[in-house]
């Protein structure tokens, strides 16, 4: 999935605030699927997002779309050293459960994000989160995104799953 120079240039603008911030470069810190961090997974879904939308004319608001799925795992911990499952009565405090409502805090306390990127974030796992339903096309695409790169990076540890060519600072 390529995007064009012109492509890569907008998602440049549309993130630049965001990528920028010391809190977002910590997402670095943390694995999340074979060898993939979790700020280049949430580089991979914005990646995926972008190109959906733009090849299949989905209509989606460019702005909301790329920075809900920038900001979709900004939940800031090391998900592999979470208590295990205990039971039922544990089963929603599980990081597949949780960490959308984290993620989401952590944006809406760093950054002054709309409904709509609220809705991406926390809808992001639907339907394993199946109160937190997408309410709109970019929260559509991005679940669908996610899902795609998170079974991409896990079955073959690719850290580029988007774009091979890509380097880890650029969009």
């Amino acid at each position: 999935m390529q995007l064009s120079d012109t492509e890569r240039q907008r998602l440049t603008t549309i993130l630049a605030q965001y990528d920028q911030h010391p809190e977002v470069q910590r997402m670095r810190e943390f694995i999340q699927h074979g060898d993939v961090t979790t700020y280049q997974h949430c580089k991979n879904v914005v990646l995926v997002s972008f190109w959906l939308n733009r090849r299949f004319h989905l209509g989606a608001d460019e702005t909301s779309l790329a920075v809900g799925a920038f900001l979709h795992d900004f939940y800031l911990y090391d998900w592999h050293k979470r208590s295990s499952f205990r039971g039922l009565r544990r089963l929603f405090e599980m990081h597949g459960f949780a960490h959308p409502g984290s993620a989401c805090v952590n944006a809406e306390r760093c950054f002054a994000i709309t409904r709509k990127e609220q809705n991406i974030i926390s809808s992001h796992m639907w339907p394993l989160t199946f109160r937190h339903v997408p309410t709109c096309r970019e929260a559509v695409i991005v679940c669908l995104a996610d899902k795609y790169c998170a079974v991409l990076e896990s079955m073959f540890q690719r850290t580029r799953v988007a774009d091979t060519d890509v380097a880890d600072n650029e969009w």
